[in-house]
């Protein structure tokens, strides 16, 4: 009997208990409801000089050495040589989505005028291939990955000028690929990414002011960029949201929205400057993306604690932005316990502008600069998010674009991941039990990558990937099997003791 064989009729014979296992099968969730996986150009794709690319601002970032372990994404996961591979193996593990995003800098390496011909064919390629396999397909225009000559010539995010070519991007993107997309994300994580690019200079272009960077920076501002960053981001979002619906969505039928940093955070304690904190926290992390989107305006807290540094919207444009997301999507890893912090005399940036210091747990000290690591899991506390969004915002329609756990360890059996994942999961159901109307949910990543903090770090591929052999082979993890016994067998799991079993006889059969 062989491999494949055996595992088929184990898998049969095990889905019978699988349900009493997690407390949830897939057909619990509703029947429009997607779970898929992910990753990003730069992460994923390599082939950073092939076929008429240009450099994107990560590119210099990179080799500049600025990551902790001096990787670049020059090959990452040669997702541009075998994404044919790599959708097959979406299509065999039963995924029903995929999020991916385009590189900017490879469909239009000046940033603004002439398409690349091969870059073109290159996401036309992919498209065309997730179509044939019946995969959905959800893109992001902008996944922290912007072309190093619009950086070189205005400043990138820093200045107006963007959202001209930005949506000329759009309009491009659009055009080619819309009659096969139906899912559209502008921009991915705005508020953390501003503040990890133009706050801490964590990511490319890599810019702070002392006392602020993680890093030393040559250049920039920690108490004015990411402000200005994410106010650029917003109308940028609104113009591209506009393009669509004016030009493109009677015939596509499509949905533009926007994708945000989410943690759930808890009061350290519960004295009133605790609470009042741990408000404050959710109004600088969700309210600086979402009051602008929903109401028109920065949130009344924002505005009183940075004031004049915090750029306002004219009333046209206050106009242009409110309902301009279809959707929100959500990247979401852990939860957080909120302290008040004595506001600081003198200089201050986004993190002594909400004047708040982070815990990992009530027992840890607080962390330094930014968030903690190490931060246990708390499956919970995305079920609070969603239904804070909800609630708070009155959104609409939700995505869990991104949720998973990296480790260092580089071994297929992951049982850490599938425990993560499935809890997780289930928190996302409870979520829909309670009238929130989640989407989807995609676990990050669909194999190892380039990750943006951590270059090869850390691994959180549902698929393994050897980065030491030029060929890239790809394994099926632990988490693999599981999802995709999950996914394909009824709507049930699988026991995950039973799938490390077959880890081991199926190298005997």
């Amino acid at each position: 009997m062989g491999a494949t064989a055996f595992l088929y009729i184990l898998l049969s014979l095990w889905v019978q208990d699988a349900a009493a296992i997690l407390g949830f099968t897939r057909s619990d969730f509703p029947q429009d409801f997607v779970f898929g996986s992910g990753t990003s150009a730069y992460q994923y794709e390599g082939a950073v000089a092939e076929d008429g690319r240009r450099p994107s601002f990560w590119d210099t970032f990179t080799h500049a050495g600025k990551m902790p372990d001096q990787s670049t994404g020059d090959v990452t996961a040669d997702g541009y040589h075998k994404y044919k591979e790599d959708i097959k193996l979406i299509s065999d593990t039963g995924l029903e989505a995929y999020r991916f995003s385009i590189s900017w800098s490879r469909l239009i390496p000046n940033g603004r005028g002439a398409v690349n011909p091969k870059g073109l064919q290159f996401y036309n390629n992919i498209i065309d291939e997730l179509v044939k396999h019946g995969i959905q397909i959800h893109i992001t225009l902008h996944h922290l990955d912007l072309p190093q000559i619009l950086e070189d010539e205005y400043g990138g995010w820093l200045s107006p000028r963007i959202i001209e070519d930005f949506t000329a991007y759009a309009d491009v993107c659009f055009r080619e690929f819309g009659g096969r997309v139906t899912y559209w994300t502008t921009v991915n994580e705005p508020n953390i990414g501003a503040v990890a690019s133009y706050g801490s200079g964590q990511l490319p272009p890599g810019r702070c002011s002392d006392p602020f960077g993680i890093t030393k920076c040559t250049a920039g501002n920690s108490s004015t960029e990411p402000y200005v960053a994410v106010h650029t981001y917003l109308l940028a979002h609104a113009s591209v949201a506009r393009l669509y619906r004016e030009k493109y969505r009677a015939m596509q039928k499509g949905v533009v929205g926007i994708n945000i940093y989410s943690f759930w955070s808890y009061p350290f304690t519960d004295s009133t400057a605790d609470l009042e904190a741990t408000q404050r926290c959710k109004d600088f992390m969700f309210g600086w993306i979402l009051e602008p989107l929903v109401f028109g305006d920065y949130p009344e807290m924002m505005k009183k604690n940075v004031g004049s540094r915090l750029p306002s919207f004219t009333k046209v444009q206050s106009e242009l932005i409110k309902g301009s997301s279809d959707f929100i999507g959500i990247n979401h890893y852990y939860s957080l316990y909120v302290s008040d912090r004595q506001t600081e005399p003198g200089i201050r940036d986004y993190n002594r502008d909400m004047s708040i210091y982070y815990r990992a747990s009530r027992t840890e000290p607080p962390a330094g600069q930014g968030a903690p690591t190490n931060v246990p899991s708390d499956p919970k506390g995305l079920q609070l998010v969603l239904g804070y969004l909800k609630e708070t915002y009155g959104i609409t329609q939700l995505y869990v674009h991104e949720n998973g756990v990296g480790s260092a360890n580089d071994s297929l059996d992951d049982t850490y991941r599938v425990d993560y994942l499935s809890s997780y999961m289930g928190s996302t159901l409870d979520a829909i039990r309670n009238g929130v109307n989640v989407r989807g949910y995609f676990a990050w990543a669909l194999m190892d990558l380039f990750e943006l903090l951590a270059g090869y770090e850390s691994k959180y591929g549902l698929y393994r990937i050897d980065f030491d052999d030029e060929r890239r082979p790809r394994q099926a993890r632990l988490s693999a099997r599981w999802y995709s016994g999950f996914l394909k067998k009824n709507g049930s799991s699988i026991r995950v003791s039973r799938v490390q079993e077959d880890l081991r006889l199926t190298t005997v059969f």
